[in-house]
């Protein structure tokens, strides 16, 4: 049996039964690719297995290392569960390393406030023909900020996913795991139906919420592109990216007092080990509060000489 053959059937598997997102599957496709060209038809030889997730880790950062790990250690459990290998080698490889933690990225309130007060201002001179991008793209945006969705789940809400009377939308998440956030500001809802009213054809033709200037839907590159041009149009010279909305939001809730189990069903993550990662964010910005802010700096005390 040619296992190199059987990775198209994985793939197949991973997409229309686990109904994973196009770039996890080409990053599924890529790592199992490097991994045939390395092991060069010995799938099963745990010796050159182990050899090859050596080679990953002197290679790749350890993030990268660990998901193309993960991306073939997937594969091996597909072909054991659908009984095409009798044995699985990465049952006997023993995979532990220390990864080096990166704090995610937050926008500054004040940067978050400065641009969406820009991008509010630019609707005053909108031309007619303009004035529904323009609404579009401050929807956009404000729905970023209001749910902590990722960039992906914005651009394909379709339009039976979401409730303009109660605010209630329904996200299709990685690996196609479904929830449900809330839009609880009515200024935000008022403004996602005024965006309707402007773009409903266009959104009943394509089915899609959010739409670009064709009618189709409005994509992650374009999202990102209106993001940077805002951005710049405000000065703000920070590189702003979608998912930095999303670092934001969860970690200003921690801040607020919110219980990080509700921060991670809101973002919809698998495990609570990935919230947790915004505590330590929430935790520095403490830690520079009570250094700026705290009466006890501004004592003169005699201390120990």
């Amino acid at each position: 049996m040619d296992l190199e053959k059987q990775a198209e059937n994985y793939l197949d598997y991973c997409q229309f039964r686990k109904e994973l997102d196009k770039n996890t599957l080409k990053a599924y496709r890529i790592d199992l690719k490097q991994f045939f060209q390395y092991i060069k038809g010995d799938f099963l030889d745990k010796n050159k297995i182990e050899a090859y997730i050596t080679e990953l880790h002197k290679k790749y950062a350890q993030r990268t290392a660990k998901r193309k790990i993960a991306s073939i250690k997937a594969y091996y459990n597909y072909l054991e569960e659908e009984e095409l290998i009798s044995s699985n080698p990465f049952r006997k490889i023993r995979i532990k390393f220390k990864e080096t933690v990166t704090l995610p990225r937050i926008i500054p309130r004040e940067e978050i406030e400065r641009l969406l007060n820009h991008m509010y201002g630019k609707g005053s001179s909108c031309h007619a023909h303009t004035y529904r991008y323009w609404i579009r793209d401050v929807a956009v945006m404000e729905v970023f900020f209001a749910t902590g969705a990722r960039v992906y789940e914005i651009s394909h809400i379709r339009r039976d996913r979401i409730d303009l009377q109660s605010g209630l939308i329904r996200i299709m998440g990685k690996g196609g795991k479904e929830r449900y956030v809330q839009i609880a500001s009515p200024g935000i809802l008022q403004l996602l139906k005024k965006y309707y009213d402007q773009n409903q054809k266009a959104i009943e033709k394509s089915g899609y919420f959010f739409v670009n200037n064709r009618g189709a839907r409005y994509t992650e590159q374009s999202i990102r592109r209106m993001l940077k041009k805002y951005a710049s149009s405000a000065g703000i010279e920070r590189n702003l990216t979608p998912h930095m909305f999303r670092h934001s939001f969860a970690t200003y809730l921690i801040e607020e007092g919110v219980d990080i189990s509700c921060v991670q069903q809101i973002l919809g993550h698998s495990s609570i080990k990935t919230t947790q990662i915004y505590i330590r964010v929430a935790a520095g910005r403490q830690a520079e509060i009570l250094r700026t802010l705290h009466p006890r700096n501004k004592m003169t005390i005699r201390g120990v000489a």
